[in-house]
């Protein structure tokens, strides 16, 4: 049994996506969550696009994912 990955589809437009769109993926869909420290306050979260402009400071990882999830963006955490 012989697969060619060249006759798949997805593959081809895979193969043909720039760097720039691989970076758009998921732009207006994914908001990421990181920890943050900032001076003289508990630990706080950073709610933020894919493209990594910070949307907003959530006291709690549970409120940044509430806030994520009702402007209907799917959450994901940044490691």
């Amino acid at each position: 049994m012989t697969s060619n990955i060249e006759e798949n589809p997805v593959s081809a437009m895979l193969k043909n996506m720039s760097t720039q769109d691989f970076r758009n993926l998921g732009l207006e869909h994914v908001a990421y969550i990181r920890p943050i420290e900032q001076e003289g306050e508990s630990k706080s979260y950073a709610l933020c696009t894919a493209d990594g402009r910070q949307l907003s400071i959530m006291n709690s990882f549970e409120e940044a994912v509430l806030v994520s999830l009702s402007n209907k963006l799917e959450p994901v955490t940044v490691h």
